[in-house]
């Protein structure tokens, strides 16, 4: 009687890996939640670049679909229309130039906490007083987060 002992070609056969038919998708998921990071931290940033310190408020944010147009009260009083330097008697001008619905157009008056009423007020009723009917003022949030139980 013989006995054969190497059936290495059927057992070969049958432990050979297989292709993988699945995506390994922790990659993408790693890639998706940096990129997450990054845009979250870099969003504030590139909002207006004339710096200013806003008054604080315990409104609700006004949401809306398309970008505001920006209007800049900066500490020393100067006048920004988004990021360029202005006078009072040609911001309107500017904002006529540059307002994609016409006087629909939203327009968000950033103001520097320091300013007196009357200058900010000025600078609006001119604004309304053009024609322009969606004027709002801009503020930052006094509410703090609530923090999570757990967190000390």
């Amino acid at each position: 009687m013989g006995m054969s002992v190497g059936n290495k070609g059927v057992r070969r056969g049958r432990f050979a890996r297989a292709p993988m038919s699945e995506i390994n998708v922790t990659p993408v998921v790693d890639v998706m939640l940096v990129l997450l990071i990054v845009f979250m931290v870099a969003a504030p940033l590139l909002t207006v670049g004339v710096p200013v310190d806003l008054p604080k408020t315990a409104a609700a944010p006004i949401s809306g679909d398309n970008e505001p147009l920006t209007i800049t009260l900066n500490g020393q009083g100067e006048i920004f229309v988004q990021e360029t330097p202005s006078q009072l008697d040609a911001m309107v001008e500017q904002l006529l130039a540059i307002a994609d619905n016409g006087y629909e157009q939203r327009i968000f008056v950033r103001a520097d906490g320091s300013l007196p009423y009357s200058e900010v007020m000025r600078v609006m009723g001119v604004i309304s007083s053009s024609g322009f009917t969606r004027v709002a003022l801009v503020t930052e949030s006094e509410i703090k987060p609530a923090s999570k139980p757990g967190n000390r």
